[in-house]
């Protein structure tokens, strides 16, 4: 079966159809020229195991400088027809990709509807055409039974900028049914404190309240501890997960601390590790035949939400928790690690349904639907790579998946949740760095992630006293500036160079990131007061303008805020070298704005 889409290109349907009656279209946007959709309905009179299926077309090769992904990380060159595709599933990526070109402009972005169950998508260059072989595999895990599937595919081919594309997608995404994403509470998009790096498994109240202290004073409104309340065994491993009690040797009574946490200000999430219930856990022995697998690198096995009785368990846990301790939110992890090990979909005895993906989304949903109940504005927050288009029904923070220490990894995965998770808060990877480094290379750190809502793990009571006013500083800068940097219009440069040049702009504030030594065009009339942020250790930022700007207001400060130099300008178009610190930011005002 195949169809001839509206570039000429045709589409075709392979695979072995079994009992479905098939019927394959295609139709153009109305409301947005040179979209199309590619719908696949699917039919049988008696549910049946759903056959795989590929959708296939090929494009020309040009102008495509790289591949964008959610997963691709550092990867964005171009990869082969004969290399394995993208794969995606509820829990984990998202079914999109993303072809651009030399100068950031979109060529191809297509993405798939089905969002729950595993997809594999591919663009990979074949060398005897100088084309992209492009697909859409469906149903390769095949899920339970079914008589009637709809999946649209969305292809966009205009010649805007990349990032505009994939946040069609997104709200594309978002208005499909059952993806309508979860509200974000105010909470959700201040800065945070949390343990992981700072603590590790060596939690005290006495010191975690001493961080918060810290913490709140500089304007983070929430703490989460991590990983170790939970038991004494600080090996890293999940071996003792599953009960969820709090270790006593380590918190005595743990409502009374969160009970003091909550005087500071600041709200309260605990961790947990969803899936797992470890060998040393006392649930180990009621579930172990109720696992979707054992892991003995993790000492735990994976539970199996396809069994009702499993799905109350856990959500009675948080719903327990919330009750018990008087929780605001939960870090929810490893959710990524629920799937079907072997080919048996038909339910078991005690399983409501045989697919993993529908099961997943029942206990995700169950969770939040009564968590909500209890606390609406609940935070809940999900780890890279599980920030596809479903989670956003359960969840409103996205985190940075861990790099610690490495800010250039930060930025681009901050950037790279950005660009598809719509209104959901994008967070960082927690913060940290040696105290022994400079204060202009420590604040490097933060200003990677100026684009998402900053978590920070470090122990204040170890900071050398620049680095405090370091980080006191940006917090209060983000804060100033959040309104531009979370919800202006985003702008990464060059995805190929893991963008070196970021911009959020709105109509009276433009926010400039330059990560590389590289003119910084600023083009169009200046807004009231444009921000330009020296993500580098030189000492000075090129600017080239198209146009003369009247009389300006320059300040500069630098990484710890100190004003090191004010004068006034009145720049003319051309280049322009600015000295400004390491780590440093200009604030360029205009008089008329100013005034």
């Amino acid at each position: 079966m195949k169809i001839i889409l509206s570039n000429g290109c045709e589409m075709r349907l392979e695979g072995q159809t079994g009992t479905f009656a098939l019927a394959l279209s295609s139709f153009m946007d109305v409301a947005e020229a040179d979209v199309e959709y590619v719908r696949l309905i699917m039919d049988t009179s008696s549910p049946a195991v759903l056959p795989e299926l590929s959708l296939k077309w090929s494009c020309a090769a040009v102008d495509v400088q790289g591949l964008w992904h959610p997963t691709v990380e550092r990867s964005r060159g171009l990869i082969p027809d004969w290399r394995q595709g993208f794969p995606s599933r509820s829990t984990s990526s998202a079914p999109v990709i993303c072809l651009y070109g030399n100068r950031g402009n979109n060529v191809l972005t297509f993405a798939c509807s089905d969002v729950l169950s595993p997809v594999e998508l591919h663009a990979g260059l074949n060398e005897e055409t100088s084309s992209f072989h492009c697909s859409v595999t469906l149903f390769a895990d095949p899920g339970a039974p079914e008589d009637h599937v709809e999946v649209m595919l969305r292809l966009d081919t205009r010649s805007h900028p990349y990032y505009d594309a994939l946040k069609r997608v997104g709200e594309w995404w978002a208005g499909l049914p059952g993806c309508n994403p979860s509200p974000v509470p105010d909470a959700a998009r201040e800065p945070v404190y949390s343990t992981w790096y700072s603590f590790h498994q060596q939690l005290s109240p006495d010191a975690v309240e001493a961080g918060c202290r810290a913490a709140a004073a500089m304007g983070c409104k929430t703490v989460i501890m991590d990983d170790g309340w939970q038991t004494s065994d600080e090996t890293r491993g999940y071996a003792y997960c599953g009960d969820w009690r709090v270790s006593a040797d380590k918190i005595p009574d743990l409502k009374a601390h969160v009970t003091r946490i909550h005087e500071l200000g600041m709200k309260f999430m605990l961790w947990y590790a969803v899936p797992f219930i470890g060998k040393h856990s006392q649930a180990w022995a009621r579930y172990k035949d109720k696992f979707l697998y054992v892991s003995d690198e993790l000492g735990a096995g994976v539970a199996d939400p396809r069994y009702p009785e499993i799905r109350e368990y856990l959500t009675g846990i948080y719903e327990q928790a919330l009750l018990e301790w008087d929780m605001d939110g939960f870090k929810l992890d490893f959710v990524d690690s629920f799937y079907a090990k072997g080919d048996q979909y038909l339910p078991a005895d005690g399983q409501d349904t045989g697919s993993v993906p529908e099961a997943v989304d029942k206990l995700l949903s169950g969770i939040i639907t009564r968590l909500r109940q209890l606390k609406p504005d609940i935070l809940i927050e999900f780890r890279q790579n599980y920030i596809g288009p479903l989670m956003r029904k359960y969840g409103n923070m996205f985190r940075a998946g861990d790099c610690p220490n490495d800010a250039l990894e930060n930025r681009i995965r901050t950037i790279d949740i950005r660009l598809i998770c719509g209104t959901t808060a994008a967070h960082s990877d927690m913060l940290m760095w040696n105290p022994r480094e400079s204060s202009a290379a420590a604040a490097l750190q933060f200003i990677n992630v100026l684009f998402s809502v900053p978590q920070i793990s470090v122990r204040f009571d170890r900071l050398p006293g620049e680095h405090t006013a370091m980080l006191a500083f940006w917090l209060s800068f983000w804060r100033e500036h959040r309104e531009v940097l979370l919800d202006g219009r985003l702008e990464p440069q060059h995805p190929e160079l893991l963008y070196p040049l970021v911009t959020a702009r709105t109509t009276r504030k433009w926010v400039i990131a330059a990560y590389h030594d590289t003119v910084i065009p600023v083009t169009g009339d200046l807004p009231e007061l444009v921000v330009v942020v020296n993500g580098t250790l030189l000492s000075r930022l090129v600017l080239e303008l198209d146009r003369d700007t009247g009389p300006l207001e320059i300040c500069v400060r630098d990484c710890q805020g100190t004003v090191t130099a004010e004068y006034p300008l009145n720049w003319n178009s051309g280049v322009h070298t600015l000295e400004v610190p390491a780590a440093g930011v200009i604030t360029v005002q205009s008089v008329s704005g100013k005034e």
